[in-house]
C-alpha cells in the first residue's frame, strides 16, 4: 500500500511588503541614487533593457540579480524586496549633482564664474 503525504496545515505568518512592487521599488531606489537606467546597467553589466524590463516587472529578478542591484545601488537585499526601510545617505543621493559639477570643472574659468554666479543668485534667492 502506498501512502500519500498529507497536506500541511502549517500557514507561514504573513509578510508585509508593502504596496510597491519590486519593479516599482527598483525605479525609485535608481532615480534617489541619481542613476539613470543606462548608468545602472552598466554599473550592474547587464544592458539597460533588462533594467527597464526589471523596473516594469516583466522580468522577476532571481537572487544574483537582486544582488546585483543591491550592491550597484548600496542597498540590502531586504531593502530592495521590501523587507526593510531603505536608508537614505545624502552622499549617494546627489550622484546627478556630482555629475553636473565635474562637467562644470571641465568648462572654461569664465563659465565656471557663471555658473556659480547663477548658483548663488539661486541660492539668495531661496532665503537660506
Amino acid at each position: 500500500m502506498i501512502r500519500m503525504a498529507r497536506p500541511s496545515t502549517l500557514e507561514p505568518p504573513p509578510i508585509d511588503l508593502g504596496t510597491e512592487t519590486i519593479g516599482e521599488r527598483i525605479a525609485r531606489v535608481r532615480k534617489d541614487r541619481g542613476f539613470t537606467q543606462t548608468e545602472l546597467a552598466t554599473e550592474m553589466g547587464i544592458i539597460q533593457k533588462l533594467v527597464s524590463d526589471y523596473e516594469r516587472d516583466r522580468l522577476r529578478p532571481h537572487p544574483e540579480m537582486l544582488a546585483r542591484f543591491a550592491l550597484a545601488m548600496e542597498v540590502s537585499t531586504d531593502e530592495l524586496i521590501g523587507l526593510k526601510k531603505i536608508k537614505t545617505s545624502k552622499t549617494i543621493s546627489n550622484r546627478r549633482l556630482l555629475r553636473r559639477l565635474a562637467q562644470i570643472e571641465a568648462l572654461p574659468k569664465k563659465a565656471q564664474d557663471t555658473i556659480i554666479g547663477m548658483i548663488d543668485l539661486a541660492i539668495a534667492n531661496t532665503g537660506r
